[in-house]
């Protein structure tokens, strides 16, 4: 799997790439039963909903779940990674956001690299995010919304609030874009929404501003993002770093699979 040059342009126009259904059914299928696996994993890695228990985020799954563990090597994930950055990438954070139906709750307008600048003096916004979609993403279950663009003005905001939301992660609401800002960016960008089957993937610039609505739905819409960075652009924290179920230690180059994730796994009971 390797971009074609229409496709890196396009990246590199709008700050974001669909690639419509890259996974199969199957494929999907077998994602979803390792997130509802992880979601009964107690530990900090899980994020619930405010004032709730349904799920919000599960972080770092890729080193509890095979499924991830081979899919952050898949070669129709991170050949088009090492495209766009460099051969030499690994996975600086893994997390799924689960939106549950009726009532998943919004993620404030932000851009992703103010938060690993603030938390963990990350040097330059050498990322890519990669994010799958487990189920149907439609205009109804709270889709991203991307500011096409937005990521070549650099960052649009600085700082965050000075009442953070989560102790356990920054929460896009601690970094969110003023409401003039935001409307500026937009009467210049504009607004558009990927949507697409379970299995598709999008991949997205680290400085594209960017958010979701509530889920109204009775559709959970559950998204899978892997941020894969340069081994040369490495965190280097002022104080206590943030757990490594967070930010990812392991800095090891990774190399692609021969095959797909599924490929040796097909053993294992689903």
């Amino acid at each position: 799997m390797r971009l074609t040059q229409e496709q890196l342009e396009q990246y590199q126009e709008n700050g974001f790439l669909l690639l419509d259904s890259l996974l199969d059914g199957h494929e999907v299928d077998r994602l979803r039963t390792a997130f509802r696996r992880d979601c009964d994993t107690p530990g900090p890695h899980r994020i619930v909903e405010e004032g709730g228990e349904a799920v919000r985020a599960v972080y770092s799954s890729h080193q509890r779940q095979a499924e991830y563990t081979r899919l952050v090597r898949d070669p129709r994930v991170l050949a088009p990674v090492q495209q766009l950055l460099t051969d030499d990438v690994y996975v600086y954070q893994f997390k799924i956001n689960a939106k549950p139906a009726f009532g998943g709750e919004k993620w404030a307008w932000h851009q992703d690299f103010l938060a690993w600048q603030i938390s963990d003096n990350l040097p330059a916004p050498a990322q890519v995010n990669v994010a799958v979609f487990l189920d149907d993403v439609t205009e109804f279950n709270g889709p991203v919304i991307f500011l096409p663009g937005s990521h070549r003005e650099g960052l649009a905001h600085e700082g965050r609030k000075s009442e953070v939301k989560s102790e356990q992660h920054l929460d896009p609401d601690d970094i969110s874009l003023p409401p003039k800002r935001l409307a500026e960016l937009v009467d210049r960008h504009g607004m558009t929404s990927p949507k697409g089957p379970a299995g598709s993937v999008v991949l997205f610039s680290p400085e594209i501003v960017h958010g979701s609505a509530p889920n109204m739905s009775p559709f959970a819409r559950r998204l899978l993002i892997v941020t894969y960075n340069e081994v040369g652009n490495l965190p280097s924290w002022r104080g206590e770093p943030r757990p490594d179920y967070v930010v990812c230690r392991d800095s090891t180059p990774l190399t692609p699979l021969d095959g797909t994730f599924l490929d040796d796994l097909e053993e294992v009971a689903v």
